[in-house]
């Protein structure tokens, strides 16, 4: 891979982290404060409760995908950006486009679900 595409990776890399960063604080900042004390009626209750779960589970999906990032970004430092972790094989250029944080080919990952 050529270093001027590990270094647009990278930058799309750190630019995402940083999003994420933020609006990981930003979730944070928006929980609490739902009806889920005993106050209202059922259905408020209800919907408060789905409220925090749905959050809860941002939270978890957005950190799965900040600690995926936080690995492909020491890939790139450790020089192995860019290859598959599974076959050893270069990963493409069109799949570290669509999903930079990858840490294996296309072929790869359709193995892990057969």
């Amino acid at each position: 891979m050529k270093k001027t595409d590990v270094t647009q990776h990278k930058k799309a890399l750190l630019d995402k982290k940083q999003d994420l960063e933020r609006s990981i604080g930003m979730k944070g900042m928006l929980t609490g404060g739902a009806p889920t004390d005993g106050h209202g009626d059922f259905a408020d209750r209800s919907a408060a409760a789905n409220e925090e779960e749905i959050s809860i589970q941002l939270k978890q999906t957005d950190a799965k995908l900040l600690r995926a990032i936080e690995d492909a970004l020491a890939r790139v430092e450790a020089g192995t950006y860019g290859v598959c972790v599974d076959c050893q094989e270069e990963i493409s250029a069109a799949r570290l486009k669509a999903v930079p944080w990858t840490k294996v080919c296309i072929s790869c990952k359709e193995k892990q679900y057969t």
